[in-house]
């Protein structure tokens, strides 16, 4: 997965701080991961699917950084 940095730069997680994503994986699949309440947002056809209700705690160690 490389989403477009522009849109990266515009892209904020919906929880109440508004932090910056950064782009992981998640049991394999592309996520994207707050840098402030640690959710992973899943990315599905290269669409963010930027919802709370389907967003998953992102473990510290898991996935690797694109």
């Amino acid at each position: 997965m490389s989403l477009d940095p522009l849109l990266l730069e515009i892209l904020a997680c919906p929880c109440p701080e508004h932090a910056a994503l950064r782009e992981e994986t998640l049991d394999g699949a592309p996520v994207l991961v707050c840098a402030s309440c640690g959710l992973a947002f899943p990315v599905r056809d290269d669409i963010p699917v930027m919802l709370l209700d389907e967003a998953k705690p992102f473990p510290a160690a898991a996935g690797s950084s694109s």
